[in-house]
């Protein structure tokens, strides 16, 4: 699977992500203070990781930034993006299954490695609900990007 990743700061669980990423067999693209040169602006960051998401360029994207927030802020706007912040597994699993989400957000100050490796076994083990009312919430999401009037 490829993976885009950005981070507004080059910390040690932003590596440690990517590390971890790589190791699971995934190409990793990435964006920001993980990329020299990159701008490293939150919104900046998330909002090209998201584009690849959105454009299938990648599969998925993690976006990271202090508390998480704004990062998963800045995915949302890009149409197709469906980002959700989990400080836990339980929540990642969660936003996998009934949201379909395809945009993980971390909070690169509360995130430790060993929870993010809880985070992410969860995320990638997650399979998306084919319930009728779950799917049904997640094409409306997408109408919802239909009627978003451009920036």
């Amino acid at each position: 699977m490829r993976i885009s990743v950005s981070s507004d700061m080059d910390e040690p669980v932003a590596r440690a992500l990517v590390a971890e990423l790589r190791g699971r067999g995934h190409e990793v693209v990435t964006h920001g203070a993980l990329r020299p040169g990159d701008d490293p602006q939150w919104a900046v960051c998330s909002e090209a990781a998201a584009r690849e998401v959105a454009g299938g360029a990648s599969d998925q994207a993690v976006v990271c930034c202090w508390t998480g927030t704004g990062a998963s802020i800045a995915a949302n706007k890009v149409p197709g993006v469906r980002a959700a912040l989990c400080a836990d597994a339980y929540t990642a699993d969660g936003a996998r299954r009934w949201n379909d989400a395809n945009v993980l957000a971390l909070s690169l100050r509360l995130t430790s490695e060993p929870l993010l490796k809880e985070i992410l076994d969860a995320w990638f083990t997650a399979v998306p609900s084919e319930d009728a009312e779950d799917r049904e919430n997640v094409s409306r999401i997408g109408r919802l990007d239909l009627n978003r009037s451009a920036p």
